[in-house]
């Protein structure tokens, strides 16, 4: 038992470490060879804050655990429920026009298209559905770029943690490079970590690993998340902090889900209801919340939390 909490603990430093240094040192190699700022926050920094779910679900998915689903499931409900209700708890959070009116209705889209495709195949995704889903990620992407282009300001866009670490990487390529590289290494060895800690976990407390899964794993994961939602909301870019989040929760689904079901087919073992409703609930009720006042106060937040918490007593009685 002891052992597989270090090695779970083990697992999320790299994920988390791992993730900031290769953000970090990808960032600085890419504008070393003159890319744009603006092709930077779109791809690498928004990959790379998804980098630990994307390295857990896909070493679940090769080894045929339960926690590659419902890593991406809970850390959407977590995202939601835990990370923006703690988050207003602290400080009432704003919500930019275009994410309002198109990027938190296009979540909504796909959490109701991904949870329709794991249901209509017996709790899991196929190669088919995996490719689906990158093609609805293509199409996000595409819209991103001319939204960006048309309304977004770039360096809102790249808002990243760790800027002055980057302007150092970008006077020295060769520890940009072992910052990228290493952090890869990382985030690879920390996901293997993290998916047999949990299984072992799991196996010793007689749980199953989707259990593990949405709660242990998907809190973990969203660590990154958490920490950029609560810095952007004390630095009063509020409207960042809920921007994080619905994009965050738009890579899970359509990235994360997509190319893990595509390099591998995914199934749970128990039904997968419970978590598709909790999701597609927060995301609808999220808008709404948001729809008088555009802002997230306290008392909104608190729903958040208590949602959250109705999710977890639903996942333990699951099983």
């Amino acid at each position: 038992m002891f052992v597989s909490l270090v090695i779970l603990a083990a697992g999320f430093a790299l994920l988390i470490k791992g993730a900031d240094y290769l953000i970090e040192g990808s960032v600085a190699i890419a504008k070393n060879l003159g890319i744009s700022e603006l092709l930077i926050g779109l791809t690498i920094v928004a990959m790379g804050t998804s980098a630990p779910e994307l390295a857990v679900s896909i070493q679940a998915a090769i080894k045929g655990s339960d926690i590659a689903l419902g890593n991406v499931l809970g850390s959407n409900i977590a995202n939601i429920g835990l990370i923006l209700g703690a988050t207003a708890l602290l400080a009432p959070l704003g919500v930019n026009k275009t994410t309002m009116s198109y990027e938190i209705p296009f979540v909504i889209l796909i959490t109701v298209a991904s949870g329709a495709l794991i249901l209509g195949n017996g709790n899991g995704l196929n190669r088919s559905d995996g490719i689906v889903l990158i093609t609805f990620f293509v199409i996000f992407m595409m819209y991103v770029f001319t939204m960006a282009k048309r309304d977004r300001n770039i360096s809102d866009i790249v808002e990243v943690e760790g800027k002055r670490d980057i302007e150092i990487l970008e006077k020295s390529p060769v520890l940009a490079w072992v910052a990228t590289i290493g952090g890869t290494a990382a985030v690879i060895l920390g996901g293997n970590f993290v998916v047999n800690g949990g299984s072992s976990i799991a196996r010793i407390f007689g749980v199953s690993d989707m259990l593990i899964g949405t709660t242990i794993v998907a809190i973990g994961t969203s660590l990154p998340e958490l920490v950029t939602t609560i810095s952007a909301g004390r630095k009063n870019r509020s409207d960042l902090a809920i921007g994080n989040v619905v994009g965050s929760n738009i890579f899970n689904l359509l990235l994360v889900l997509g190319v893990s079901s595509t390099i591998s087919p995914i199934t749970a073992q128990r039904s997968l209801t419970a978590e598709i409703i909790f999701a597609l609930l927060l995301a609808i009720v999220l808008p709404l919340l948001l729809f008088r006042k555009k802002k997230l106060d306290r008392p909104r937040g608190a729903l958040l939390l208590i949602i959250y918490a109705a999710f977890l007593v639903s996942t333990i009685f699951s099983g």
